[in-house]
């Protein structure tokens, strides 16, 4: 490996999500009315959350988060995958790749983390109800907060550390239309196996870990909600499910995009498309529309300004 860090790719042209023009003006339609009505709705939830006196619980700073970093993390490949539908020619400089790709992991690795802390979050509040504001105090929440913004650094830096390291060299078609691990280590002009290894260890592997711990938690706070008999057990009950279903959807994709060698598969595109741009707008919208007291403030912010 002696040409080792010698990159001679400077572009990677993106074979797109499908070769038919029916249908890429079909999913351009869909995903541009999508985005456009979901974005905002995101961008509501977090206004509603910063701005409501009685949304000050750590539950609503950390789904405020979760709007924000969901809608950071639409921006990645959205709005390109749009332009690039009109285009005939879909082409990405090697740095504009590696830079798509290090925020997708940073975001993405920091969504998983989030999804932890909400679920120490939920499980302090009802199984350690008496200590629950000592424990999760505003000091509290930045310290999580910043934990998981540099656990998803660390995890996206430890993915392009390893890419930088391989020379690109010949083919520079990427079937997909965004740049991810799997299809661009397998442009590298180099044997992958180590580097492969590595990538489904520090994405696939952790990931797997992740989604595993979060069920077990939520097995085990919803036991503990259905043996109690207080006046909030439907309330929790509700929110513990709707935890459940982002966790599913948050954790389904990434389980079958990198928990398996890089090898191409039919769904891939399809699993990628709502992995990267359509869940990630879903994920709060699904908990506002779960959550009452969201739902109520939503109605009086817009009441105000309709006013």
């Amino acid at each position: 490996m002696a040409n080792e860090n010698s990159t001679v790719v400077t572009e990677f042209i993106l074979l797109g999500l499908t070769q038919s023009h029916n249908i890429q003006l079909l999913v351009f339609v869909l995903v541009l009315i999508f985005y456009l009505i979901i974005l905002p709705g995101n961008f509501l939830i977090i206004l509603t959350i910063r701005t409501d006196p009685g949304l000050t619980a750590p539950l609503y700073f950390f789904l405020g988060n979760l709007a924000f970093l969901d809608a950071s993390y639409s921006f990645i490949v959205a709005p390109r995958m749009l332009v690039d539908f009109l285009s005939e020619k879909k082409v990405i400089s090697y740095r504009g790749c590696i830079t798509q790709l290090f925020f997708l992991h940073f975001l993405g690795g920091g969504e998983g983390l989030l999804l932890v802390v909400m679920a120490l979050d939920r499980y302090i509040a009802i199984c350690r109800p008496l200590h629950y504001s000592t424990v999760m105090n505003p000091r509290a929440c930045y310290a999580l907060l910043l934990a998981l913004w540099v656990g998803g650094f660390v995890h996206s830096i430890i993915q392009v550390a390893l890419i930088l390291r391989l020379p690109f060299c010949g083919p520079n078609q990427l079937d997909n239309f965004f740049c991810d691990v799997p299809q661009v280590i397998k442009l590298a002009c180099t044997d992958i196996f180590v580097v492969e290894l590595l990538m489904v260890f520090n994405s696939g592997l952790l990931t797997l870990l992740c989604f595993l711990g979060l069920l077990a938690s939520y097995a085990v706070i919803i036991c503990r909600v259905h043996r109690s008999s207080s006046e909030g057990k439907n309330k929790a009950l509700s929110t513990c499910t709707t935890h459940v279903i982002i966790i599913l959807i948050m954790f389904g994709p990434a389980i079958f995009i990198y928990t398996r060698p890089f090898r191409a598969f039919p769904a891939d595109k399809v699993v990628s498309l709502f992995h990267t741009v359509i869940f990630p707008l879903l994920n709060p919208v699904i908990y506002t529309l779960r959550n009452q007291e969201i739902k109520a403030s939503m109605r009086r912010l817009l009441n105000q300004h309709l006013a």
